[in-house]
């Protein structure tokens, strides 16, 4: 009976201590699975307004060269970074001229976080990321292969000009849960190609 007594004690130990641990380790697995701040893109279009100035209330798109223009502050460079660094940005070049200016920026639509399915899917064409997606969400997305695709010659282009490289993605194993880092997260203008 002692014998009993002290396996269910010992028990109860190891199971508060492994309760401890996985606790402790809780906030590093949330933090690894918190996704970083969205990066702007050309093509985003951004409601802009500085508290108690109502001249300064504007509508932006991100121009192609990945900047817009805002009246008292010029060009403002947005792609690539969030919003809250844009934010900061603009309220610095105001500060000269105005006391203490509280810049809000809210995103109206991800027009420029696209990308693009092509080739052999039922419904081709671009597709607005949000959140990011991975390559078999985009093929989902796509309504899936045709019986014709060349499932295991996928590529994804990405970058452009000198910088574009292709990346490929062999469908027959990804399934089969083998090779999985081939079901990367897609970029905006990231371009996946099924033959």
């Amino acid at each position: 009976m002692r014998g009993q007594d002290t396996l269910g004690i010992f028990r109860a130990t190891f199971a508060g201590a492994s309760l401890l641990v996985c606790m402790s380790f809780a906030p590093y697995a949330i933090a690894q699975q918190q996704p970083s701040d969205y990066a702007l893109n050309a093509g985003d279009t951004l409601d802009i307004s500085v508290w108690k100035e109502t001249d300064l209330t504007k509508t932006v798109i991100v121009r192609p060269d990945g900047k817009f223009s805002f009246p008292l502050v010029g060009e403002v460079t947005a792609a690539g970074r969030s919003v809250a660094q844009v934010e900061v940005e603009i309220t610095n070049r105001l500060k000269p001229l105005m006391p203490e200016p509280v810049v809000s920026i809210a995103v109206k639509s991800l027009d420029g976080c696209k990308i693009y399915v092509i080739g052999q899917v039922s419904k081709a064409g671009a597709f607005v990321m949000n959140p990011r997606i991975n390559v078999l969400q985009a093929l989902s997305l796509a309504g899936g292969m045709t019986p014709f695709a060349a499932a295991n010659d996928i590529v994804v282009l990405r970058g452009s000009g000198a910088a574009q490289h292709a990346l490929p993605f062999h469908y027959g194993e990804v399934i089969k849960g083998h090779n999985l880092t081939q079901n990367l997260l897609l970029e905006a203008g990231d371009v996946v190609i099924v033959p």
